[in-house]
């Protein structure tokens, strides 16, 4: 049978997503927890590759096991127990044959966290940015972000896809206890796009870009006139939504 887990993690003890030959990765220790408890080896393919230092307080991931209907709530206790404290597995759920972590998702939803303060206890958690910035003119911007089809601009340089058109569908800033939340949904998202799009628009609430160089930086698809990548550490992969009909 097929399976959709869904589990969350911390980031910062983890090389990103996937599994890699000289460094610990969250994919890792979730395929070998499973082939300890089920006693055979087991694959799993995430809906996404989170970065190295980037958190998901939603991820799913699809994989192939024969477990009994018995098992199948155990499964989630057993694994929990057996994984590090900042893995934790919050549903396992049997699919169709052919259902898609990757593939099948309709929206998948990012925040980024900022804090105006020093804190010394969630360092890893968000960006110490204490600059004013113009909450009004980011807002701005990420309504143009939000008319736009082709994010290049904002795609890490030398990205192997296919297409660079993305359908966003939530784009806003909003203050928080500590400072600012971006969030931002859409049906896809290139590599480092949102931590780039982030960036710029933290440049256009310093005022050192404008809100016309946005648009122009959009229309030439060109990375280099973009603004920086912001630390991973402040990003979070919050939510992923799929179609009812490929549950079971």
């Amino acid at each position: 049978m097929r399976f959709f887990l869904e589990f969350s993690y911390s980031g910062t003890n983890y090389h990103g997503w996937q599994r890699q030959p000289n460094a610990i990765s969250v994919q890792e220790v979730i395929e070998d927890s499973l082939k300890t408890i089920l006693r055979n080896s087991v694959d799993i393919t995430a809906a996404g590759r989170t970065d190295s230092g980037v958190h998901a307080k939603q991820m799913f991931a699809h994989f192939d096991a024969k477990i009994n209907k018995e098992r199948i709530s155990n499964l989630v206790y057993e694994l929990n127990q057996f994984l590090p404290l900042d893995i934790v597995i919050k549903s396992l759920r049997p699919v169709e044959r052919d259902a898609h972590a990757r593939f099948d998702a309709i929206s998948r939803t990012y925040e980024y966290h900022i804090s105006k303060n020093k804190n010394a206890f969630e360092n890893d958690l968000h960006y110490f940015f204490k600059k004013s910035l113009d909450l009004k003119l980011m807002n701005k911007g990420s309504k143009i972000i939000l008319n736009q089809q082709d994010f290049k601009c904002f795609s890490k340089s030398n990205s192997d896809v296919k297409t660079y058109i993305c359908d966003i569908r939530k784009a806003y800033w909003k203050k928080s206890r500590q400072g600012y939340i971006f969030t931002i949904s859409s049906d896809r998202f290139l590599r480092n796009m949102v931590r780039a799009i982030v960036g710029t628009l933290l440049e256009i609430g310093l005022k050192k870009k404008t809100l016309e160089n946005l648009q122009y930086i959009i229309d030439s698809r060109d990375r280099s006139l973009a603004g920086y990548s912001v630390p991973a550490k402040g990003l979070f992969l919050t939510e992923i939504l799929y179609p009812e009909s490929i549950f079971k």
